[in-house]
């Protein structure tokens, strides 16, 4: 999300950001740089909504949403957040900063899915450097693997920043995880940056479910409304 705003910050466009997750209709939407307030921004910028960035983009399109706080400054505070067209019945943040100024989390929702049972959802962004990293997918199989009944299906997916690869063996190793370009296509795919993807840093994961039809979503609109380009996959239950 970059909290709403395009290339360095230069100029606010969260309605265009709406109109293009909408345009999508996805059941769940996982978003991360989600700005929850910012009072400097609110004063500057007429276009400002007056509830979160996370409600203002759900509107009446995902009557369920989830936000978890990363990073809290004197200003306001940003996170991850879950948009969802299915009650969420349980939500927590947890919060996965090493040491250093880097704040991460992952959003773990439990979801009631009609006619079917739950469904947990996992939103993360996790930080710059490996061993941060590798700390914090530990952490996330261990949440897995402790919250997570076996049979009950599970998707992860977020910002790993894992430009070297690695994280796909970690998970599947620990968690039982398997990312779904890799599944289909045998890569994951290219994602950052938008304008000309090369770096594999955006994934989805399943466990307990098949997927197909995974996308990176085309670069118009989305190269000029993010950084990273997003991607979209049908989940099989």
């Amino acid at each position: 999300m970059h909290k709403g705003f395009g290339f360095l910050n230069r100029r606010f466009i969260l309605p265009e950001l709406r109109s293009a997750v909408r345009a999508v209709q996805a059941d769940l939407v996982f978003l991360q740089e989600v700005q929850g307030d910012h009072s400097g921004h609110a004063l500057r910028q007429s276009e400002w909504p007056a509830v979160p960035q996370y409600e203002f983009l759900a509107d009446t399109m995902w009557p369920q949403f989830a936000y978890g706080r990363n990073a809290v400054y004197p200003h306001g505070h940003h996170g991850n957040a879950l948009l969802s067209k299915y009650p969420i019945v349980h939500y927590r943040n947890r919060d996965v900063s090493i040491e250093g100024p880097e704040r991460r989390g992952m959003l773990h929702c439990t979801l009631a899915v009609p006619g079917f049972g739950d469904v947990h959802a996992v939103c993360v962004h996790l930080g710059l450097l490996e061993d941060h990293r590798r700390r914090q997918i530990d952490m996330l199989c261990d949440m897995v693997n402790d919250e997570v009944p076996p049979d009950t299906p599970l998707v992860v997916a977020g910002d790993f920043n894992d430009w070297r690869c690695k994280a796909s063996d970690q998970m599947a190793r620990c968690a039982g995880l398997h990312e779904v370009f890799q599944m289909v296509y045998g890569q994951a795919a290219r994602t950052f940056p938008a304008r000309m993807p090369w770096l594999r840093l955006d994934r989805i994961y399943v466990r307990g479910a098949g997927a197909h039809a995974p996308m990176v979503l085309p670069r118009h609109p989305w190269s000029h409304l993010s950084d990273h380009a997003p991607l979209a996959a049908e989940i099989d239950l």
